[in-house]
């Protein structure tokens, strides 16, 4: 099977079910997002391996952070991340490790701020009063499209390397098409005269591509450190979850501050 037949087949079963939960809101969402966070934090554990992360404290730090952002919107997020700091602290002190603290707990705390924040902010756009439905929706289908026709321009006609020492594949062909397929996403999805601006909808699809692309390199940039090609095999074509979502954990803390600057609350 191609690598984009595998692709397809993946986002045909996964989009449905998860823009269903997103309709859902509520527990539902919680769910999902704290069950990517986990695998998530699965995935990039095991690429470090090597650098001995406190797996305990970076699983309970990223419910406490989700937990938080469930019950007590920003502020309580904050708050449950925090308590991650604390338990890798605890737990190298009566762990047997032969890595440094410096980068044992960097690495948890690190895998925490990058997923279970970034989720978190999924968590945050949905409970917003107006139409945080639909900006999840959005985010999410903006970084779909953003990510398909960068694949697809980028495998037809690019030529131009993006980011060659990060990520070899991703061109500024792609680049510009995934853009204009996330800014065109959240322009027809939020325009409205009594909501959204022309410019505010542009510009709330500009942030949530070049969040996403920055999202995407990140991950790339973690990768090649670590000397790994997918962070996993679970989604097929799509390699681990942290292939499928490390774009939206960049794409939904821009969006949220972005909606907030635009007066939502």
């Amino acid at each position: 099977m191609s690598q984009f037949v595998s692709r397809l087949l993946v986002t045909v079963v996964a989009l449905p079910l998860v823009l269903w939960l997103v309709w859902l809101g509520g527990w539902w969402l919680f769910a999902l997002v704290l069950v990517a966070a986990l695998v998530g934090l699965h995935e990039l554990y095991g690429m470090a391996r090597s650098l001995r992360p406190l797996v305990l404290a970076g699983y309970a730090g990223a419910l406490a952070t989700l937990l938080g952002a469930q019950l007590g919107g920003a502020a309580w997020m904050v708050g449950g991340f925090t308590l991650t700091l604390l338990l890798a602290f605890l737990l190298y002190g009566i762990a047997e490790t032969r890595q440094t603290g410096t980068i044992t707990i960097g690495t948890t705390v690190l895998g925490v701020a990058w997923i279970g924040l970034g989720l978190g902010h999924v968590l945050l756009l949905r409970d917003l009063p107006e139409d945080g439905r639909l900006l999840v929706f959005t985010v999410l289908l903006a970084v779909f499209a953003d990510d398909t026709a960068a694949y697809l321009v980028g495998r037809l006609v690019g030529r131009h390397k993006l980011a060659p020492s990060l990520s070899p594949g991703k061109t500024w062909e792609g680049f510009v098409a995934g853009t204009a397929a996330a800014i065109a996403v959240a322009f027809f999805a939020l325009y409205d005269e009594d909501s959204l601006t022309i410019l505010e909808s542009l510009a709330l699809g500009g942030a949530i591509a070049l969040a996403g692309a920055a999202g995407d390199l990140f991950e790339s940039a973690l990768k090649r450190d670590l000397k790994v090609k997918d962070s996993g095999r679970l989604l097929g074509g799509h390699g681990g979850m942290l292939d499928r979502i490390d774009a939206l954990l960049f794409a939904a803390v821009a969006a949220f501050y972005v909606v907030l600057a635009f007066g939502y609350s």
